[in-house]
């Protein structure tokens, strides 16, 4: 069953179309009701004067109401706590139905006049609420009754009046009833076609997000070659040099498309295209080509009479890249599981070793082999420790780190480690800018990473004092951690592959140190860079640059890793840009 607010749930635009509907039909009825007058004076029978005085009245408002509407509430929008017309509205149109009618039957209570009472009934039931589109219809259903019990109380044949006014009185509930529960039904449709509407305009949104982000290139195309939309990245990866602006266009425009245009004439054609895809060449002239991967999908249906093509378009060098990445990962995992296996023989084979040169401390010939082995030994351990340390693991967790004191630190146990001599003499020289230098970073790592630069930077470097030097200085909103080398420059076809894994120019490295440099300052949000440098009068240097991230709360608690000290024979000297 409907209720009161069945009729509100209908939106106002909804509303305000019906009311102009009934506005149309009582202007139609009025000017019937005009035209029904004259005709019977026409024919010899005169109405009285009431009557037409009455009708005049009625048609003209109708008409009125109709024609200007903002006169007569025809503009009212009703509110959202309140069902049905406005006050306004509502005494404009059914008020003065029921007034004016009324009066009619009044004045002439044998015509038939009683048959109008359905427009404001019926009106009523569409755009009140149930209970008031009932009294509407009450109303003039008690005025027909009243008028026919008159009838009796004066011996004017009421009996007949009597059935005839309520077989009108039941027909007006009738059509008041089948009127709200249309309206009712409205109601419902209505208010599930805009939960529809709204989650088809969620689900578009969400679509055209999912779309626009997306790295993969997407492009709808007809059979005509006419690209009628396409994502962020199909128009970067048909354009070249410039993007292409948002909209539809044509394949045929551009000589570098016609390969694409080719394959989608064929596809429409019949031609069968490979699940996987098919790479495609565009050459953009001047020597710039880009090879893409290509995937076609057709829609089931026609739209607007005409089939689509979905395409999918990816880089075949971003492909490429990924799948070097895939492989490399995969590869670090076997190869984490081998180094963690080879560690046991390893301990097991120094441990034997070390017996066996006790037994041929006496034999310079064995003690010789056991020398080698030992060697040998160390350097599979560092290589497995290499491989272990950029297995993939526990997340890293980075701590707030005082890095002056560290640095310091760490250079010093490396030089004692080298046997590096001490004072002006030393090849290693420390420059920091400032103590009070904070960094986001693990201190073993930070260990690592230096350790391996200055191990490289110290085995390409010229002999001599202040050949390594180690600088600590601010950089924007980054720590820079510098490590130069007095060597010669590194040849161009060695810089590309500098922090690649197991790429080493020597026949006994591993070719992992950069690659692990890389790897942990990546961890960390860092970056590491390589550049070639002046660092004084006829003097050039190699760069490894590490740019270390600042915490991003100054006050977190720092790392407890203490320092060199005063101990250490490196001096800090005052940096000066160069």
């Amino acid at each position: 069953m409907a209720t009161s607010e069945t009729v509100g749930a209908i939106s106002a635009s909804t509303i305000q179309r019906l009311y102009r509907a009934f506005m149309g039909a009582r202007a139609a009825l009025g000017l019937a009701l005009l035209a029904t007058q004259s005709l019977a004076g026409l024919m010899g029978a005169r109405p009285t004067g009431w009557t037409t005085l009455i009708s005049l009245i009625y048609g003209t408002q109708a008409v009125l109401a109709w024609i200007l509407p903002r006169w007569f509430g025809g503009g009212d929008v009703p509110s959202k706590d309140r069902a049905g017309l406005s006050t306004r509205q509502f005494m404009v149109s059914i008020g003065a139905d029921l007034v004016l009618f009324t009066l009619l039957q009044v004045r002439d209570p044998s015509g038939p006049y009683g048959a109008l009472f359905f427009m404001p009934a019926l009106m009523a039931g569409a755009l009140q609420p149930r209970l008031r589109a009932l009294g509407c219809a009450a109303l003039p259903s008690l005025v027909l009754l009243s008028m026919s019990g008159w009838a009796v109380l004066n011996e004017q044949d009421g009996a007949l009046r009597i059935s005839q006014a309520g077989l009108l009185g039941c027909g007006l509930f009738v059509v008041t009833l089948l009127a709200n529960e249309i309206a009712s039904r409205l109601a419902r449709e209505e208010r599930a076609a805009r939960g529809s509407l709204e989650y088809a305009r969620q689900q578009a949104d969400l679509n055209r997000l999912v779309i626009e982000e997306m790295e993969e290139g997407v492009a709808v195309v007809d059979r005509r070659g006419l690209v009628r939309t396409a994502n962020p990245a199909a128009r970067a990866l048909l354009a070249e040099g410039a993007s292409l602006r948002s909209g539809a266009f044509r394949l045929d425009t551009t000589p570098a498309w016609k390969p694409l245009l080719r394959a989608i004439e064929k596809a429409f054609a019949g031609e069968l295209w490979p699940e996987a895809g098919r790479d495609l060449l565009l050459d953009f002239g001047r020597g710039s080509q880009r090879s893409l991967r290509v995937r076609m999908r057709f829609t089931l249906r026609p739209l607007d009479g005409d089939d689509l093509c979905v395409l999918f378009l990816e880089d075949n060098r971003l492909l490429e890249a990924r799948n070097r990445q895939e492989k490399l990962a995969a590869m670090g995992r076997v190869s984490a599981g081998i180094a963690h296996e080879i560690r046991n023989p390893l301990t097991a084979i120094a441990q034997a070793n070390a017996l066996l040169s006790e037994d041929l401390a006496q034999d310079p010939k064995g003690e010789q082999l056991t020398r080698m082995v030992a060697s040998n030994v160390e350097r599979l351990k560092r290589l497995v420790d290499d491989v272990m340390e950029v297995a993939p693991g526990i997340a890293p967790v980075a701590l707030t780190l005082s890095a002056a004191p560290l640095v310091r630190e760490y250079c010093a146990d490396w030089a004692t480690t080298q046997r590096l001599p001490a004072g002006e003499a030393s090849p290693l020289r420390v420059e920091i800018e400032r103590d009070g230098l904070l960094v986001s970073f693990e201190p073993e790592h930070l260990r690592r990473v230096l350790i391996n630069l200055l191990d490289n930077g110290l085995r390409h470097a010229r002999p001599g004092p202040g050949a390594l030097r180690v600088q600590l200085r601010e950089d924007g909103e980054w720590v820079r951690l510098s490590v130069f080398s007095r060597a010669e420059p590194i040849p161009a076809e060695v810089e590309r592959h500098l922090f690649e894994p197991f790429f080493s120019t020597r026949s006994r490295g591993s070719g992992l140190g950069l690659y692990i440099c890389r790897e942990l300052c990546e961890r960390y949000g860092a970056r590491i860079e390589y550049h070639r440098r002046d660092t004084g009068p006829n003097a050039e240097a190699n760069e490894f640059r590490v740019l270390l991230p600042r915490p991003a709360s100054p006050t977190a608690a720092l790392a407890s890793v203490p320092s060199a000290g005063p101990d250490s024979h490196f001096p800090d000297t005052e940096l000066h840009e160069r």
